[in-house]
């Protein structure tokens, strides 16, 4: 390395350093100096953007990774994928350097030192290992729901998130549903009483199968181990199975309605119409919540012929009025007078809900927030998708606590793929 690379380095590093020593030892006020006065740290306006790196490059990571490029807050710095086809197409299309674009499993870890933050969305049964690398390494972490495949996996993250807030990092769990202002006004109305005592409920998931196009990969040779992680949606081991990778989505609403773990669950489902892969596609689930308040959960990713109501959809009944959810379309209570709310419709929330939530990171990494409230609901969410999973695939009655205290993690068994 030359003289000149050296001291260029030196100066990249100490900008760095103390951006982050500042975030840690001064809390917002030095973290908005480092941020929107870059002069003082880095030497010109253009830094005042938060690096990102983005740990995997498919198809929502592409997507998502436009969403952070037109907030105008973010950097992209990096890029890492286990497939070099996928790392190159997001890099090059987002301007990152080749030299900046890793590949294979490990391929994450040598961004970690580059960036301020990351974005993960990669395959769910990586996000434990990778959101707790970059926390090591200092980073803010921006990561794709579900959080996790299993029950270890989930309470990794929860150690994570805490470790992200005593170091004065930002660590956000994205789920759409929690940056809606209908679904925030709902609850908060649900929170102080207005449907009075819970009676029982309704959660359901009900869709057509969003990973046709793994099937051919998959049909290739299901054994390959790249195989199964280019058709990563099909393999019930990396994705978690439906119930995790997608139902997760109404299982997150029916845990923030309720606000408290189920006792147990029992289950039953199966792959009945889906031609290949490991996952099921159809779940039935009830779950048994303090109070001896029920809620039965149903999901499946075959078609209906034009069966209604389909959706993501959540139902609550109460003593004294209704909650009644769609992911994309109406929230309203109904009650008698003026506990009547009329709610509305919010049909872009796939995408709004992102945008909300990737200016709330770089809002709480500017104002040094880091509280971190998304992660405990997330693992709480994530949990209760392993539960109703775990009593369906066991074809018995599994409780909270016996989930919780499963050490047991998922195995992939991805032997034969490149470090």
């Amino acid at each position: 390395m030359s003289e000149k690379e050296k001291k260029s380095r030196v100066g990249k590093d100490s900008a760095r350093i103390s951006r982050r020593d500042f975030v840690a030892g001064a809390g917002a006020a030095a973290l908005a100096f480092t941020v929107v006065k870059p002069q003082n740290v880095r030497g010109t306006a253009a830094n005042s953007k938060l690096d990102l790196g983005i740990i995997g490059c498919g198809g929502r990571g592409a997507w998502i990774t436009s969403l952070f490029t037109e907030h105008g807050g973010y950097n992209i710095v990096a890029t890492a994928d286990y497939f070099k086809d996928r790392v190159d197409n997001c890099g090059g299309k987002f301007g990152v350097a080749e030299s900046r674009r890793y590949t294979g499993l490990s391929g994450y870890k040598k961004l970690l030192d580059k960036v301020d933050a990351v974005a993960i969305e990669s395959p769910p049964y990586f996000h434990p290992e990778q959101a707790a690398a970059a926390v090591d390494a200092g980073c803010h972490v921006y990561i794709a729901k579900p959080i996790a495949v299993d029950a270890p996996g989930c309470l990794s993250i929860g150690d994570s998130g805490k470790k992200a807030t005593r170091k004065k990092l930002c660590f956000l769990a994205d789920f759409q549903t929690r940056a809606d202002k209908f679904y925030i006004e709902a609850l908060k109305r649900v929170r102080n009483g207005v449907l009075g005592e819970f009676v029982f409920g309704e959660s359901t998931y009900h869709a057509g199968d969003p990973f046709r196009r793994m099937y051919d990969t998959w049909r290739d040779d299901p054994k390959n181990p790249e195989n199964r992680l280019r058709a990563w949606g099909l393999d019930n081991k990396i994705s978690g199975d439906i119930i995790t990778e997608q139902n997760i989505h109404t299982l997150d609403v029916a845990s923030w309605i309720m606000g408290v773990e189920p006792l147990w669950a029992v289950g039953t489902g199966g792959r009945t119409v889906r031609p290949v892969g490991t996952c099921w596609d159809h779940f039935a689930i009830l779950f048994r919540y303090p109070n001896n308040v029920g809620v039965t959960f149903s999901s499946r990713q075959f078609d209906g012929h034009g069966s209604q109501p389909d959706g993501i959809r959540n139902r609550m009944f109460g003593s004294k009025g209704v909650l009644e959810t769609q992911y994309g379309g109406q929230v309203l209570i109904r009650a008698k007078g003026e506990d009547f709310y009329k709610g509305g419709r919010s049909p872009g929330i796939f995408k709004d809900g992102v945008i909300a939530n990737i200016a709330t990171f770089h809002k709480s990494i500017l104002e040094g927030k880091f509280d971190n409230p998304t992660v405990a609901e997330s693992v709480r969410s994530n949990l209760l998708t392993v539960l109703g999973r775990t009593a369906a695939y066991e074809n018995r009655k599994v409780t909270w606590k016996e989930v919780v205290n499963n050490k047991n993690k998922l195995d992939a068994n991805l032997k034969g793929l490149k470090a």
